[in-house]
């Protein structure tokens, strides 16, 4: 699914990170880094379509800065994009760890009510993790985390 980006992939990604971070930052984040590392939250089945061999990890919270997470409901690129305007309240926001929590109460996790994708463009919930410290754990860890 990745092989199929257009031309203009990169520089919207590049001009989306930006965006996240500086809303992040407004809000009180402290991201250590320029462009962030993704994740999401829970497993979902649709991204593991994406490889022949899927994976994921599971990791606690305790092993992230939560000042150096931002989450989006969906994909960035859905998220913000212009031409969804649904009315969503989700759309064309960035959360901190608290405010996702409340987001999840309340909507719960897109993977479990979207999951073919019929109610909209959200099938995860965005990490964005602006810190090395979690991708060092599990380089560090990596042969523990294939077992």
């Amino acid at each position: 699914m990745a092989t199929h980006r257009n031309d203009g992939y990169l520089e919207r990604r590049y001009e989306l990170e930006q965006m996240a971070r500086d809303m992040f930052i407004s809000k009180g984040g402290k991201p250590e880094r320029k462009a962030p590392h993704y994740m999401v939250v829970g497993e979902c089945d649709w991204l593991n379509t994406w490889y022949s061999e899927g994976k994921y990890l599971k990791f606690n919270i305790s092993k992230f800065k939560v000042e150096a997470l931002s989450f989006s409901y969906g994909d960035l690129f859905p998220t913000f994009s212009p031409r969804i305007n649904d009315g969503r309240e989700y759309r064309k926001q960035i959360y901190t760890y608290e405010e996702i929590l409340k987001l999840i109460q309340k909507y719960g996790l897109p993977q479990n009510w979207n999951k073919d994708g019929l109610y909209g463009p959200e099938r995860y919930i965005e990490v964005q993790v602006w810190d090395d410290e979690p991708i060092s754990y599990v380089k560090e860890n990596e042969k523990n985390l294939r077992e």
